[in-house]
């Protein structure tokens, strides 16, 4: 699109979509007011989930994946240029990242279910972390990294729903993802201009450390989270 339109045809090009297709599904999907009035209304439980140490280690591993992946995602051109890539291949690079998803969900959708999903937030948080590594090394493995970075948020997208599931149970589940999303998107939020901070005062290779310690920190929560998988999730109370 920005090769045939320039940048501002293809945001142009994105507004429509979002008019032409998915506010009419929107529209159309959505439960009229008169069927949402006749909602139960939901059980007041998340208030002592959210005061369980699962509860604030599903919170950080969420809040800190969220920062990483979004720092990437707006960053990830850049990031490649910067270390050797060219423009064409940077993009090229950049589009690996949705077959890599989607690969990735369709493993864990055949292997994921016969264990606690919390073993699949721990995979996808490794896999994180191992892509961005890669992308220290040589150019050769850019691609290598691009998959591995990508598998790993494929699957976190699973993860960040199954995992509070099975850990806190089906009572009060939508209260509780709405307190782990809060966090999740401040920092979704904060990242692009946390990210254009730190690749303008740190440059991109000091950058990449920086988000790379980030994502391995990440994945001591998880870890600290699976003896409450293996106990039958003390959290789920």
């Amino acid at each position: 699109l920005a090769a045939h339109l320039g940048w501002r045809g293809a945001c142009a090009a994105y507004a429509a979509l979002h008019l032409g297709v998915l506010l009419p599904l929107y529209l159309f999907g959505l439960p009229r007011h008169g069927a949402a009035r006749r909602l139960p209304p939901p059980k007041p439980v998340g208030a002592p989930v959210a005061r369980r140490a699962p509860f604030w280690l599903t919170a950080i591993a969420m809040t800190f994946a969220a920062l990483v992946m979004t720092i990437i995602s707006v960053e990830l051109p850049t990031l490649l240029q910067a270390r050797g890539a060219d423009a064409t291949a940077a993009v090229a690079l950049g589009a690996l990242l949705g077959p890599a998803q989607v690969g990735a969900r369709a493993i864990e959708f055949v292997v994921g279910r016969r264990g606690h999903p919390v073993w699949t937030m721990l995979a996808a948080t490794v896999l994180v972390a191992a892509g961005l590594a890669a992308l220290l090394l040589d150019r050769a493995f850019f691609a290598l990294a691009v998959l591995v970075y990508g598998a790993g948020g494929g699957i976190r997208s699973i993860a960040r729903g199954t995992l509070p599931l099975a850990l806190f149970g089906r009572e009060g589940y939508p209260t509780v993802m709405g307190r782990l999303a809060m966090p999740s998107l401040i920092a979704q939020a904060a990242s692009p201009v946390l990210g254009g901070a730190m690749l303008s005062g740190l440059g991109a290779d000091r950058m990449l450390l920086a988000v790379l310690a980030l994502a391995g920190a990440n994945i001591v929560p998880v870890l600290l989270l699976i003896p409450y998988a293996r106990t039958g999730a003390p959290g789920a109370g």
